[in-house]
């Protein structure tokens, strides 16, 4: 893997299928958690993000304790506020993308600069509107 992108003293942001990766210990995702431990990175995902990744068949244990790792940032009514501008920003509806939204206004009120692993980069891609580096994972 080649060096990160994100600069030091920014953030790196999970989304579900990041931190869906990072419980299953995921190679990819484990060695963007080094570096963001090496280059002092902060490690978030958006509360809203549990919606999606909690499911019948993750592994609790191993899901609390990288909880336990990474910052679960509030859903606010500010990042809510936030979340529904960008989605009006880039015409798409909160029913199938709110929680992508939520997610992007999380990263972007984080200190900067701002690196999103996801598995669907495309529409945090345009709710970012190039403010944020979006990785695929």
């Amino acid at each position: 893997m080649t060096r990160s992108p994100a600069a030091p003293g920014g953030t790196l942001v999970l989304d579900s299928e990041g931190l869906a990766k990072a419980v299953l210990r995921d190679r990819t995702v484990t060695t963007w958690l080094a570096l963001a431990r090496t280059d002092d990175l902060r490690v978030i995902t958006s509360a809203a993000t549990l919606v999606e990744v909690v499911h019948p068949r993750i592994n609790r244990p191993a899901l609390e304790w990288m909880l336990s790792r990474i910052v679960v940032e509030p859903a606010t009514e500010a990042i809510a506020r936030h979340a529904a501008a960008l989605l009006a920003d880039v015409g798409l509806h909160g029913h199938k993308y709110a929680i992508d939204a939520m997610l992007s206004a999380t990263a972007l009120a984080s200190p900067g600069p701002a690196t999103i692993l996801t598995s669907g980069p495309e529409d945090l891609t345009a709710l970012c509107g190039g403010r944020a580096t979006v990785i695929k994972i």
